[in-house]
């Protein structure tokens, strides 16, 4: 009993956390799959949500900012709007950009939050982070405390997920998708093309806060290690192009099954030898990629490609 126990609650952390990174990669897939915008920085807007749901909802302590002891769905909201507001500075500087310089520009600015973040120790506490993130429904009994928060986690996935199918189909969704395939038809054509891509990069990043701050719930600790560029970055796009770029079923797919073979990865620290056990991390990311290889081999275009909206707004 035990034993089975113990494999419930390695599956309600395994969905739980595969949740959070779905709501990232449905935040990429808005910026990428949706408009063509390649952001390498997504660690630095995980890291704003994370930090900013922190400081606000935790009891005041002497050791970093804050403490405002606040409602958690203030720091949800909070997380999301300051993320929304960074990203559209981000966009007014970046967004004329070709995509790669693009991607280089949001690689640094978003090593320069996380940065920001670990060095201003009076803020943040530093390198020892934010404990005692309040959480919720942490008063429940367990593991009822758990899947609640699973349950909460996985409606607002779904949530988000409705809201992105409509607007997929909507004629900001063409619009935008028109912008990826076509810029330079698109600007000809009379649309405002800076505009939107100004407002798919700033929806993307408000996600992405918004994954932040449950991610500092559900740890009930935020530091530089939990926004990592290769959890936080590198593997939600390992997600969204596994599952298939520009599709929102496919970026919450992939984000549940990379997550599983991420974390499943973990076992081999527990099998594996002396010094191999102390390399796990490096058998991880080629674990990772292989499984990237294999899936784009079978599936050039992610396991569910995107299904494009006709012109009559349904879907071809």
């Amino acid at each position: 009993m035990d034993s089975l126990y113990g494999f419930a609650l390695y599956g309600i952390t395994l969905l739980t956390m595969g949740g959070i990174f779905a709501l990232l990669s449905l935040g990429l897939n808005i910026q990428w799959g949706y408009t063509g915008l390649f952001n390498a920085g997504i660690a630095g807007f995980v890291a704003i949500g994370a930090y900013v749901s922190a400081i606000l909802t935790t009891a005041p302590s002497p050791l970093h900012l804050g403490g405002f002891d606040q409602p958690l769905l203030v720091g949800g909201i909070a997380a999301m709007v300051l993320s929304g507001l960074v990203a559209w500075v981000v966009a007014r500087i970046c967004l004329r950009l070709r995509a790669d310089y693009l991607a280089i520009a949001t690689i640094g600015i978003g090593e320069i939050l996380r940065l920001i973040f670990k060095n201003e120790s009076w803020a943040t506490n530093g390198a020892r982070g934010i404990v005692k993130v309040p959480k919720a429904f942490e008063s429940l009994p367990a593991p009822m405390d758990q899947l609640a928060f699973l349950a909460l986690v996985l409606a607002v996935v779904s949530i988000v997920y409705l809201l992105l199918e409509r607007a997929h189909i909507s004629p900001w969704g063409r619009l935008i998708a028109a912008i990826r395939d076509d810029e330079q038809a698109a600007a000809a054509a009379g649309k405002d093309v800076v505009q939107l891509r100004i407002q798919s990069f700033i929806l993307g990043a408000v996600l992405m806060g918004l994954a932040g701050a449950f991610l500092a719930q559900y740890l009930k600790f935020i530091g530089p290690n939990a926004t990592d560029p290769l959890t936080t970055t590198f593997l939600v796009w390992v997600m969204l192009i596994a599952g298939g770029s520009g599709s929102n079923r496919g970026a919450i797919l992939g984000a549940f099954l990379i997550w599983a073979i991420w974390s499943m990865t973990e076992i081999l620290a527990g099998i594996l030898p002396g010094d191999l056990a102390l390399r796990v991390s490096h058998v991880r990311i080629f674990i990772v990629g292989l499984a990237l290889q294999i899936i784009l081999q079978r599936f050039p275009q992610g396991i569910v490609p995107e299904n494009r909206p006709n012109i009559t707004g349904g879907s071809s």
